[in-house]
């Protein structure tokens, strides 16, 4: 695989109350962000929390993009990365990851909200 590598995951959390769960997805939330700017070949981190409190959904999705599969394979040994993974083990119940290669004519992050904007209104 060669080119830019998306990297998702997504993860339940502990919480016995709708208060502790939120005070879960806030930690992810926080740790996550905290590592924008700190780590060679990450260009891209986006954090969502889950608002549909269905029952089969995940509480939180981490969408991050790499230059490269080398920077993405950097990142799993990254002591910033190992520090939040760590901060992190006790709250998690579940973990899912896809990692792929992404399109490298598709528009960027930041532009693909007014796209898909524009492609609503269009549709409309």
């Amino acid at each position: 695989m060669s080119g830019p590598i998306r990297h998702i995951v997504m993860w339940r959390l502990r919480g016995d109350t709708p208060q502790e769960r939120l005070a879960a997805r806030a930690t992810v939330k926080s740790a996550f962000e905290g590592l924008r700017g700190r780590i060679d070949g990450l260009t891209h981190v986006e954090i969502g929390v889950d608002v549909s409190d269905v029952d089969y959904a995940c509480d939180v999705v981490l969408v991050s993009e790499f230059t490269d599969r080398a920077a993405l394979e950097a990142y799993a040994t990254h002591p910033e990365h190992l520090r939040v993974r760590q901060e992190l083990a006790d709250i998690r119940t579940a973990r899912f990851q896809v990692d792929y290669l992404a399109e490298e004519n598709a528009p960027a992050f930041a532009e693909s909200r007014s796209h898909r904007r524009s492609e609503v209104v269009a549709g409309e």
